[in-house]
């Protein structure tokens, strides 16, 4: 099956202004825009993505346009647009690349409940995924952006799909986004990881994304198993520090992480309790990325 980057940016460009169809992990996503802006976003950073045909079920049906005619001179706008209601207030136009990302994850958290959906970037190695959720600030973003340029298999920056039928962690691999300051560490972590168009102004400050890469799109149907579930905290000039948390503290811990914990009710309870269960679970204090990748590396080894 085509890929996006079977298309050229004007192919893509001419596709979008109907209805581009593509798989997103095990959703089809189908993004109708003009916006010259989210045609670069996809064309840089979805090239490894399958095209999904339009007669195929879509899960997420998604719009981004501008208010009027008049808005597209005067303070332009993009609104977000899902299944043809508009969910959020619309942003400038400048943010519409970054809208669709952060769009597309309100859409997969909430409207799929067959998992139980975490906060928290989760990686994989050796079939095991290591689970970080994590507060804003707490360096989870920059930490997942760090193993997998170190090879690591890319699940999720954003959000970990725990599975109420199976209990196995279901990809969703997609651009890592990164903020501020978070941008030069990864880029000096590794000269060859491939980022995005920086937006700036937003209301998380500087953004960008950094290129999944393409083994973990193509692998993109494997689940893994949960293994390790780690508390991130970025604190400058701290040493590496890994320490034990006990299952009480990390299920209230993960539960305030998980979007439709709630909603579950007594199934999202069981589900979250048996990965506590099967899964190590830490703390970890870190403020250098390569020591923090050779103790993950060593964990997941064991």
């Amino acid at each position: 099956m085509n890929n996006l980057a079977t298309l050229s940016l004007d192919q893509l460009q001419r596709r979008a202004r109907h209805g581009l169809c593509f798989k997103v992990g095990a959703f089809n996503v189908s993004l109708t825009t003009a916006i010259i802006g989210v045609a670069n976003h996809l064309h840089s950073l979805y090239g490894a993505y399958q095209l999904v045909d339009k007669d195929d079920f879509i899960d997420f049906h998604v719009d981004l346009s501008v208010p009027s005619k008049l808005r597209r001179y005067f303070r332009p706008q993009v609104n977000f647009y899902f299944d043809g209601y508009i969910p959020f207030k619309p942003l400038p136009y400048a943010q519409a690349a970054a809208f669709f990302e952060w769009g597309l994850n309100w859409c997969i958290a909430n409207h799929s409940n067959h998992y139980l959906i975490i906060h928290a970037a989760v990686v994989e190695r050796n079939g095991l995924a290591f689970i970080f959720p994590g507060t804003p600030g707490s360096g989870k973003s920059t930490l997942c952006a760090a193993l997998v340029c170190s090879g690591w298999r890319l699940l999720s920056d954003e959000m970990t799909l725990l599975s109420i039928a199976d209990g196995k962690i279901y990809p969703v691999p997609r651009p890592v986004s990164l903020k501020n300051q978070s941008i030069d560490v990864i880029q000096q972590f590794d000269p060859g990881a491939e980022f995005g168009q920086i937006v700036n102004g937003t209301a998380k400050g500087s953004i960008s994304h950094m290129l999944a890469p393409e083994q973990s799109i193509r692998f993109s149907n494997q689940p893994a198993v949960p293994s390790k579930l780690i508390f991130p905290k970025f604190i400058p000039s701290s040493a590496t520090e890994l320490t034990s948390l006990s299952k009480g503290r990390a299920m209230l811990n993960t539960a305030e992480n998980a979007f439709n914990y709630s909603v579950l009710g007594v199934h999202g309870f069981e589900k979250l309790a048996e990965m506590i269960e099967q899964c190590d679970c830490f703390e970890f204090k870190y403020s250098k990325l390569e020591e923090a990748i050779a103790l993950f590396s060593a964990l997941s080894d064991e």
